[in-house]
């Protein structure tokens, strides 16, 4: 049987180009979920995305609007 590749959330976010950041907020968020959670017994969760899983997060990023752009500070 041949095993699926799969991918680390940062390389998934790397695939999806967004930043981890804004992948794991989208995780938080319910916007995506990868097809493999595993639980670590530190009380962590391990995520594993398959291509089709980049594939639905490239999908959620061709859906978002941008954001307002942060104002530019003093110095």
């Amino acid at each position: 049987m041949k095993m699926k590749k799969t991918y680390s959330t940062r390389q998934a976010a790397a695939k999806m180009r967004v930043s981890f950041r804004t992948l794991n907020r989208w995780l938080a968020d319910g916007k995506i979920k990868p097809s493999k959670a595993i639980k670590m017994p530190n009380g962590r969760t391990l995520w594993l995305w398959s291509t089709a899983d980049i594939a639905k997060g490239r999908r959620v990023k061709a859906a978002q609007t941008p954001g307002p752009k942060p104002k530019a500070g003093r110095r």
